[in-house]
């Protein structure tokens, strides 16, 4: 009831203010469990997928936007819970990894659609980066439910890092064909095989967004670029500094000269 009330209000409002584009709609079966391997460009990349699919499609979401206090947090945890956001303890990087797996299990084992980032974190400049076998091929070796690439498009030009007005335009979905896994059903515990079939739904992604890809998790990128960030701050810092002191030399040396001629 409160998922199709919500699906009905924001998900309406997004399509009608926004247009999102989405091709492959064919490929999610109308019934029946499945889950929905995506990139993940942007925040609102969890609201527009669900927008544009007649069934209901479950993401996990961090299980401090359920806990906060006062009638904000209330009322966060009322938006997350309308639509369809299950929440995760992400206290201690394996917790939330085992968390995050038991819940798209259950979801899959109830005939519902799991829709999980392999990624693990949005991409810090758009590229495609290495998805993490842990959560999408756990899941899908432990239920043999098929897993279907989908590609969001141009959404984290919409509203970008820091900003707080997103921009109207239309951002795309390309919803690739299901792919089959059952046949290493039950191998859930072979590190090789979760690589395996984790870098085939990413292989598929990378076609039907036509990102680049980088061999490296999102998070070491993440780290790099703040690590970057960091080192041309410092570098500013001292250049600065350089100049600084330069002038006071340049002005100290001109009123010497001034004095002297005078």
């Amino acid at each position: 009831m409160i998922y199709g009330a919500m699906k009905f209000s924001i998900g309406g409002s997004l399509k009608l203010a926004f247009r999102p584009w989405v091709e492959g709609l064919e490929n999610v079966p109308a019934q029946g469990p499945a889950i929905l391997a995506s990139n993940h460009l942007s925040f609102s990349d969890s609201f527009f997928l669900p927008a544009v699919l007649d069934r209901k499609v479950t993401f996990i979401a961090k299980a401090e936007y359920f806990t906060a206090p006062g009638v904000k947090g209330r009322l966060t945890a009322a938006f997350f819970k309308g639509v369809g956001q299950l929440p995760v303890d992400r206290s201690g990087a394996r917790g939330a990894g085992e968390a995050a797996i038991k819940a798209g299990i259950q979801v899959i084992e109830s005939g519902g659609l799991f829709g999980i980032y392999p990624e693990g974190t949005r991409s810090p400049d758009g590229r495609l980066y290495r998805g993490k076998p842990g959560g999408l091929a756990r899941v899908a070796l432990a239920t043999g439910a098929p897993v279907i690439p989908v590609a969001m498009i141009d959404t984290e030009k919409i509203q970008p890092p820091g900003q707080v007005m997103p921009k109207l335009m239309r951002p795309g979905i390309r919803i690739g064909k299901p792919l089959d896994f059952s046949r290493y059903q039950g191998m859930d515990g072979d590190r090789f095989i979760l690589r395996s079939v984790t870098d085939e739904v990413m292989y598929e992604i990378m076609k039907l967004s036509g990102q680049e890809y980088v061999d490296i998790y999102a998070t070491a990128a993440k780290r790099q670029i703040a690590d970057e960030a960091k080192l041309r701050a410092e570098d500013e810092k001292r250049a600065q500094k350089q100049r600084t002191a330069t002038e006071a030399a340049d002005t100290t040396g001109t009123e010497g000269t001034d004095r002297s001629g005078a």
